[in-house]
């Protein structure tokens, strides 16, 4: 989940390991098969996603919650502490520089949090679609070194948030914050976090049922259009509405995940951030105000 550095969620009944997928075969019950790829976009864009019971565990389930957590890319909830961070550029922030080492840190343990769903099967398909251009990373820097991040998968105009570390104060909520940006000048309509958490939900995300999450989906991977929504009651039922309406002023075309570059010119773990009015966190902030 993309508060992943929290506790593990309890699990919920909609779970079903690999070995019991039909499309999926194991030649040894106690051996580590690698994650079909094909089947692994396919459970994605039928609301379903996978993890572990452990970091060393050799098998993976099928996770499909009663409940979602999204958070409505309109509905960003920035304090001005936070507005603050960004704005001085406290973390100089890349994106796609360093996707290893940011799902390698969002899957070890820490004091906080013993185990991590991230196996070492999950790890590599997550590679792998990096390799392809499909799963992303955000990053977050501070003198030289990763202090803070993101990674998530992205199809059509949905994107599904991971997990993410901090190892600095707010460092994995500026990464968020860059990370709504991007995908608001992309033309994504959908940002799935999979689980709620106290921390996403100060950041504005909702919590919806299934259902309304698959309807959601459906859009963003231009398999419906937005007037084909029902109108599914949620804790927030106008920001939720905002996600379908965006979705239907974007249709069916794909999100482009490269948009904020030509805003902000492309970065690297050696560049340094540029200063003054032009500076990247003031960009981010400037286009956070901006509607869609």
């Amino acid at each position: 989940m993309l508060g992943g550095y929290h506790a593990l969620p309890t699990r919920c009944p909609s779970i079903r390991p690999f070995s019991e997928t039909i499309e999926y075969t194991r030649e040894s019950s106690a051996a580590s098969v690698p994650i079909d790829l094909n089947l692994l976009l396919q459970a994605y864009a039928h609301g379903i996603f996978p993890m572990a019971d452990s970091r060393d565990d050799d098998e993976s389930f099928w996770i499909e919650p009663q409940q979602r957590a999204i958070l409505p890319l309109e509905g960003l909830h920035l304090s001005s502490s936070l507005a603050k961070v960004i704005r001085q550029d406290r973390f100089r922030v890349t994106t796609d520089c360093a996707f290893a080492d940011v799902i390698l840190k969002c899957a070890e343990a820490t004091p906080d949090r013993k185990e991590t769903w991230i196996n070492s099967d999950i790890e590599k398909a997550f590679l792998e679609l990096a390799d392809r251009g499909m799963a992303h990373s955000v990053e977050c820097w501070c003198d030289g070194e990763l202090v803070g991040g993101l990674y998530g998968l992205s199809m059509g105009r949905a994107f599904f948030g991971e997990s993410m570390f901090s190892r600095a104060t707010d460092a994995s909520k500026v990464a968020l914050v860059w990370l709504v940006a991007r995908l608001r000048a992309g033309g994504f309509t959908l940002l799935d976090c999979q689980f709620m958490t106290d921390h996403l939900r100060s950041l504005g995300a909702i919590e919806i049922t299934q259902q309304h999450y698959l309807e959601l989906l459906d859009v963003a991977l231009g398999r419906a259009k937005a007037s084909q929504i029902s109108c599914v009651a949620s804790p927030s039922p106008e920001s939720a509405d905002s996600s379908a309406a965006a979705a239907a002023a974007a249709g069916a075309a794909l999100g482009d995940w490269g948009v904020l570059d030509d805003l902000l010119g492309a970065s690297s773990p050696d560049s340094a951030s540029s200063a003054g009015a032009s500076s990247p966190g003031k960009l981010i902030l400037h286009s956070l105000t901006q509607t869609s």
